[in-house]
This record gives structure tokens, C-alpha cells and sequence, in this order.
């Protein structure tokens, strides 16, 4: 009854104030219910997609610090580095194809050897037509 008393003394605004930060109160907790509610059921329903998102966040992340690296790199005036992985792999790709491109050069050149191996034979005909054989 004591406390009761006090309220009522209180100034309008005080009142207000205290209506105001209760309402606050039962929002914040009725939203805090609400996001655990929905982060359960999301929990349970897309696991997948949640790693999935972390996983693609995870890779912005790495993208936006090396980004933010070379931007750093070019306004110190430091050119970027050869990209010496990028280099080898073609050097050897293109080494793959130049030998497999001189192997097959090879293979159709020895083709062309075994047909001048071929000897042609003159035969005569005994019914040919004239002028044919002779």
C-alpha cells in the first residue's frame, strides 16, 4: 500500500516514463522468445544453408582482405608479385601439349614411310585394249 502511494505521487512524465520502459520490457523479451523460437526452428530446418552462408561469408572475408592488401600494396607504390604458380602451370601445360603435338607429328610421319615402302609391279595383260601395254 506504502509503494502504491508513491506511484500515485509520482509526476505524469515519471508515470509515463515507467508505463513506457515496462512496454519495452515485455517487447524485448517477447522478441527475445521469439528469435530463439525461429533460431530452434532454423537450426533444425537449414543447417545446410547455414553452413553454406558461413561458408560464403567466410570467402568474402578472405576476398575483402586480400582486396584491402592490394589496395594498401598499390597506394605504397608496390607493384603486385608474379603470380609464379599461375606461370609454372602453364609453362607445364604448354610443355603436355608441345610433346604430345611432336609425338603425333611422329606417328604420322612414319605412316608416310611405310607407303614409299610400297613397290608398283608392270603386269602384263594379254586381252588388253590397244595401245595400253605397249
Amino acid at each position: 500500500m506504502f509503494a502504491t502511494n508513491l506511484l500515485d505521487r509520482r509526476s505524469k512524465p515519471e508515470r509515463v516514463a515507467d508505463q513506457a520502459w515496462r512496454h519495452l520490457l515485455t517487447a524485448v523479451s517477447s522478441a527475445g522468445d521469439s528469435v530463439r523460437d525461429t533460431a530452434r526452428s532454423a537450426r533444425r530446418s537449414g543447417s545446410g544453408i547455414a553452413d553454406d552462408a558461413g561458408d560464403l561469408v567466410g570467402s568474402a572475408a578472405d576476398e575483402a582482405r586480400r582486396r584491402a592488401a592490394r589496395a594498401v600494396d598499390a597506394l605504397a607504390g608496390r607493384r603486385p608479385a608474379l603470380p609464379w604458380t599461375l606461370l609454372i602451370g602453364a609453362a607445364l601445360v604448354g610443355a603436355a601439349v608441345g610433346w604430345a603435338a611432336g609425338t603425333a607429328a611422329r606417328a604420322a610421319g612414319s605412316h608416310d614411310r611405310a607407303a614409299d615402302d610400297i613397290e608398283f609391279v608392270d603386269v602384263d595383260r594379254p586381252n588388253s585394249p590397244v595401245g595400253l601395254d605397249g
